[in-house]
Parts: structure tokens; C-alpha cells; sequence
């Protein structure tokens, strides 16, 4: 069916009211990269159908995101001047689906932080108060959602980079099971953790958003053949039967009682509806080896993945009067110092004298913290914890690899998603002095449809479904 020409200026009026307030906002978010031109999109779409499932919706992209024709950096001064000659799987989704993508988001460079301070742009600033963080590395995503300013967008999630600033800013951040979304045209992080997530406002743009986005791409043989599910057709919020199972290791190491007490509430709601909330526990000594397994397979695997940004092939390069110095000079300068010193994290694990004794370390290690995360899921149908420790930190006391008890496992843990690849959520679930924090489930492989339905009766039981913070810009 094609749409009218009423109908038809509707949808341009509300992607320039989207565009214009983003505009409006980014001399106080600092959230965007590049702001796209629609106009082009529009006269697409008038070809399209109008069934598409995201007819004529504005969205954002995290700026790692392949774009054709359209600046694609990564946040990252390298990759500066860097136009993608093709759109990645998810761009191609969209489109079909008859989305307006308005503009690339911020985040950390490379994806390699969980602040979005590191950006080559600039900090991005939290909605609700601008001296904090917006958590990363899909900053710049998640602000623009919490902001009001679109109501879904694309991050991405190697380590918890769309799910922590989910937590920070009060909106729901999903992370679904590995290879349910392809990720061919992604400039990548950490291959074996590397997710497509995505922000939404409430449970039913979350379950939408996921039957665009997944299915099998044979340009990624990493995606999976699974059929992909009707899942806000199915959705049911009803807890009759369901176990959930709370992460002590997690809400232990809490300080913030307030936070704790959010989580022991909303269990007694869930409870109230049927749920069976059950207490478990991994060995604590494994929970704090979460954070040093993580930066040792993730820097390893960066460092290889990016091993192409030199200067030579693509990108910003320096002189220099030989190849080497080509290379040298191009890499010192256009990485950031922090994402520098990741790549020399990741060189040193890589030397074949360290590889036995460090990577291969990790990764054994990788593999008891996901055997105990799935034994816990065999008795449980999602696993529950506070999604942050804290609210959103002040940016100089952010941070990111804090060793502290706290920070090692409370801060850290939602990383087993990553480790596993089970599909993990994190739904807002109050305010702590007036800032927003969340709680996460994760879910066995491929139980979308599970996760889905225990976070709406979650979100029932919260009522901030569509909440957004208004930022006077």
C-alpha cells in the first residue's frame, strides 16, 4: 500500500521535529557525530511498503555502524574521514522495515570504555545531570532515547556498552543472544563478546525492534539459522510458574543500600504475581575474575581486529618517510592515549611466550564462569541484579577497571552476558535521588521471548514505561 501525500508529510514533519530537537540538544548532550540528511530517505520510502513495523520512525545509530555514503568514525580520530561504501545488515533492516535513520551517536572510541569520555568528540552528558557520565560505550545512543529525542536506537554491547547506559539514564537497553542479530558492517570490538543491542522506552518497542533486527545474514557465519520469533504477539507478563533467581554475589557487594532495597522490593512485587524468587550464588572467586578476563580477551581481540586501521588502507594518515613511519606516526595520533594503552594490553597477551600463560588463561577461566552461570539457569528461568552498583558517576570520579570489591563484581557482572552470550536486559526500576537506576535479567540462549515477558511485568510493576527526562538545552 503506498501512503498519501497527507500522510506522507506527517512523516516528514515528525523526522525533522526529531532531527531539530537533536540539533537543539547536542550543544548539552554533545550526544551526536554526524547528523544524516533525510530527505533522500523520505522519497525512498514512498516506494516502500507501508507495513513496514518502523514506517517512517526516526532513529539513531551508534556511530560504529556501517553507513553508506555517510561518515562512519567509531568516535574515533582515525577513522575521521572514514565513508562506509556499503550499509551494514541492520542499516538493510531498517530500510526494509521503512526506518529514518537521523543521525550517527557518540560513544567510546573503538567501543573500548564504559564512560563515553573517551570519545574523539567529547564527553557525552548524562540528560538528568550533566556533570555525570552517560555510561558507555553506547553513550551518545542511550542519552538520545532518555532524552525523549527518538524513541529507539542502535548501540552495540561487547562487555555491558548498551546495558549499564541503559541503567544510567532510565531506559531499557537490550543485548539478545549471540548471533541472533548479524553483525556484518559493524566495526568490531572484541569478536568473541561483540553484540547488536539496542535502547527502547518500554517492553514492546524492545520486542518489535528485535524481530527487525535478528536473522541470519550469510555474510555473518556468525549468526544464527534460528527462526526468529513473533515476540509482541507472544508477549504475556504473566510470572505463574516462573522462577527468578537474585544474584547475591551481586547485591552483596552493594553499598548503596537504597539500591538494594529496590531490588528487594520489586522481588516482592514479582513474588506477589506468582514469581518464585530464589537466592543464588556463583563462587565469589571466580565473580572477581570477571573484570581482568574480560580486558584480556577483549584487548587481544581488539588489538587484532584493528590492526588494519594503520594508516595505509583507509583513514587518517600522517606522513612520514617510510611505511613504517607511516604507520607509527598515523596510529600515535589518531588513537586516543586510553585506547592506546588497550592495544598494548592486548599486543603483550598475544606474545607467543604470554599466550599460554594469559590468553589462554582467560579463556579457560571464560569457560568455569559460563558453565556456573548456566548451571544457575538450569534451576531458573532469568537471573536478576541491580544493573549498576551506583547511580551515574560525577565525571571525575568515573571511571573504568576499578579493582575495588564493589566495582569487581557489581559493577562488572553483567559482562557474563558477553561471556555466555545469553540474552540480557536491563529495565529501569527507580530513582535515587532523583537519578535513575536499573535492574538486569539475562535469560538462556534464545529465550528472547522469556526475558521479554518477565521484564513487562517488571515494567508494570515500576510504571516508567515511555519515561524520559526532559533536558533544558
Amino acid at each position: 500500500m503506498r501512503l498519501c501525500d497527507y500522510e506522507h508529510q506527517e512523516i516528514k514533519a515528525r523526522c525533522e521535529a526529531a532531527a531539530a530537537k537533536l540539533q537543539k540538544l547536542q550543544p548539552a548532550l554533545n550526544a551526536v557525530v554526524t547528523f544524516c540528511d533525510i530527505d533522500e530517505q523520505l522519497e525512498a520510502l514512498k516506494e516502500r511498503s507501508t507495513d513496514g513495523k518502523l514506517y517512517g520512525i526516526p532513529i539513531v545509530l551508534k556511530d560504529n555502524i556501517s553507513t553508506k555514503g555517510i561518515r562512519t568514525t567509531a568516535s574515533s580520530r582515525i577513522l575521521d574521514n572514514y565513508i562506509p561504501v556499503y550499509d551494514a545488515n541492520i542499516v538493510e533492516r531498517l530500510k526494509k522495515e521503512g526506518a529514518i535513520i537521523i543521525a550517527k551517536a557518540s560513544m567510546d572510541e573503538l567501543g573500548m570504555g564504559g564512560t563515553n569520555k573517551n570519545a574523539y568528540t567529547g564527553k557525552v552528558n548524562n540528560p538528568y545531570d550533566r556533570k555525570r557520565i552517560s555510561g558507555g560505550s553506547s553513550g551518545g545512543s542511550a542519552v538520545l532515547v532518555a532524552a525523549g529525542a527518538t524513541a529507539v536506537s542502535i548501540g552495540t554491547d561487547t562487555g555491558d556498552s548498551v546495558r549499564k547506559p541503559a541503567a544510567y539514564n532510565g531506559i531499557i537497553g537490550v543485548k539478545p543472544t549471540y548471533g541472533r542479530i548479524s553483525r556484518y558492517g559493524i566495526i568490531p570490538y572484541a569478536s568473541s563478546l561483540d553484540h547488536v543491542g539496542y535502547f527502547t522506552t518500554n517492553v514492546e518497542d524492545a520486542c518489535t525492534m528485535l524481530e527487525v533486527l535478528a536473522g541470519r545474514d550469510d555474510r555473518d557465519m556468525t549468526s544464527s539459522q534460528r527462526e526468529v520469533g513473533t515476540y509482541l504477539a507472544d508477549l504475556n507478563s504473566d510470572l505463574q510458574g516462573k522462577t527468578i533467581g537474585v544474584l547475591d554475589n551481586v547485591q552483596d557487594a552493594i553499598h548503596e543500600e537504597r539500591i538494594k532495597a529496590n531490588v528487594e522490593e520489586l522481588c516482592e512485587k514479582l513474588a506477589a504475581r506468582g514469581a518464585k524468587i530464589v537466592h543464588v550464588q556463583m563462587p565469589q572467586e571466580l565473580m572477581e575474575t570477571i573484570l581482568p578476563v574480560y580486558l584480556t580477551i577483549a584487548n587481544a581481540e581488539a588489538t587484532a581486529n584493528h590492526s588494519n586501521l594503520d594508516g595505509i588502507r583507509f583513514g587518517m594518515r600522517e606522513d612520514g618517510e617510510s611505511v613504517e613511519e607511516v604507520m607509527k606516526h598515523s596510529r600515535t595520533k589518531g588513537f586516543s592515549a586510553y585506547v592506546r594503552k588497550r592495544f598494548i594490553i592486548g599486543s603483550y597477551s598475544l606474545f607467543v611466550e604470554n599466550q599460554d600463560k594469559l590468553f589462554r588463561k582467560a579463556q579457560k577461566i571464560r569457560r568455569l564462569l559460563v558453565d556456573h552461570y548456566r548451571a544457575l539457569l538450569d534451576e531458573c528461568d532469568c537471573i536478576l541484579a541491580s544493573a549498576a552498583p551506583t547511580v551515574a558517576p560525577l565525571e571525575d570520579e568515573a571511571m573504568d577497571e576499578a579493582l575495588g570489591k564493589e566495582y569487581l563484581v557489581a559493577d562488572n557482572h553483567m559482562q557474563l552476558g558477553n561471556f555466555s552470550g545469553y540474552p540480557s536486559m536491563t529495565l529501569p526500576s527507580g530513582f535515587v535521588d532523583g537519578l535513575p537506576i536499573g535492574v538486569n535479567i539475562t535469560c538462556r540462549p534464545f529465550e528472547e521471548q522469556m526475558m521479554f515477558n518477565i521484564g513487562k511485568a517488571i515494567e508494570e510493576e515500576t510504571g516508567l514505561a515511555n519515561h524520559t527526562v526532559e533536558v533544558k538545552a
